[in-house]
């Protein structure tokens, strides 16, 4: 891009764990220029955090400005509604330099909440801890049908973790969880260009397998270890991978059985992502093996520009 160039709309790479979108972010910013990398990733803030969360290496940093990454200790809990705060700030200010943006990320939730500016919820951790203490899910999944049908509706009653938020939102705030905005399901239009990145299960599970050892090989075992000390945040604790290899470290776990573990649990996880992205149409799906997959997405990039 040379100096003159207009900018483009904000790019946001998404897709499953291990599918290859820092990698692509990191071609097409530095094959550009004047680009600059945002991560959307709920782990990835997290200091000390590092082989495990597959952050941009010290050198990737150097050459291409990286934000959100080694925000808080792994002892500090990091809302969405603070990283919504920070990525509003931080993509305001890459505006201002003369440069591009690009999002990376896997988590969903905090995609979206920066593609369709989401009205996040205060929290209310003394009501949120009451409905943790209560371990027969099926019983708050009928509080929540009852308090706000609406939000029952749009999840699944298996799913704890987002029933008890609802429930805290709903009593907490006396507004039901279901009145703060359109919600996951709705897709309006943004300024944001999307690119998905593609590819089959048994090529990404192959990539999971082999990141997981490549990992290892990096010392990850090593940073673990440095990690037992510290009594990680409620959110830091589902850092895929660490509770497996502190197992191990403990003599709970062979280190295959902590590997077939964390490697099966991060796969179902990729699933997860998978189905969660596929429902946004704004979405475009690139094959992520494509040999000319930088020269793709740049050229989606570039039908897009302020």
């Amino acid at each position: 891009m040379t100096p003159n160039s207009p900018l483009r709309s904000p790019l946001v790479i998404v897709g499953p764990t291990a599918s290859g979108k820092s990698s692509l972010a990191m071609n097409l910013a530095t094959k550009l220029g004047r680009t600059e990398i945002v991560s959307a990733d709920a782990m990835a803030v997290y200091r000390r955090l590092d082989i495990g969360t597959a952050k941009p290496t010290d050198e990737e940093r150097k050459k291409v400005p990286h934000h959100l990454v080694d925000m808080v200790d792994p002892e500090d809990d990091y809302t969405m509604a603070r990283f919504q705060a920070e990525v509003h700030d931080v993509l305001a200010a890459i505006k201002d330099r003369g440069n591009n943006a690009i999002v990376v990320g896997g988590t969903g939730l905090y995609v979206q909440a920066v593609v369709d500016n989401f009205a996040v919820p205060d929290q209310f951790p003394e009501l949120r801890a009451r409905y943790e203490a209560e371990e027969d899910t099926a019983a708050l999944w009928e509080q929540l049908v009852a308090v706000d049908p609406a939000a029952s509706r749009k999840m699944q009653p298996t799913n704890r973790r987002r029933i008890i938020r609802a429930l805290e939102v709903t009593i907490g705030s006396k507004k039901p969880f279901s009145s703060y905005g359109p919600g996951v399901d709705a897709y309006p239009p943004t300024g944001f260009v999307l690119i998905g990145m593609e590819l089959t299960r048994e090529i990404l599970d192959e990539r999971i397998d082999a990141r997981f050892r490549r990992q290892l090989d990096d010392g990850w075992l090593a940073e673990v270890e440095s990690l037992r000390s510290v009594t990680l945040s409620r959110t830091a604790q589902r850092a895929l991978g660490y509770s497996e290899l502190r197992q191990h470290l403990d003599g709970e776990l062979t280190l295959e059985q902590a590997i077939a573990e964390a490697t099966r649990r991060t796969r179902k996880f990729a699933r997860r992502q998978q189905r969660w992205f596929r429902r946004d149409p704004r979405i475009t799906w690139l094959d992520a093996v494509s040999e000319d997959l930088v020269e793709q997405a740049e050229q989606t990039w570039s039908q897009h520009v302020l």
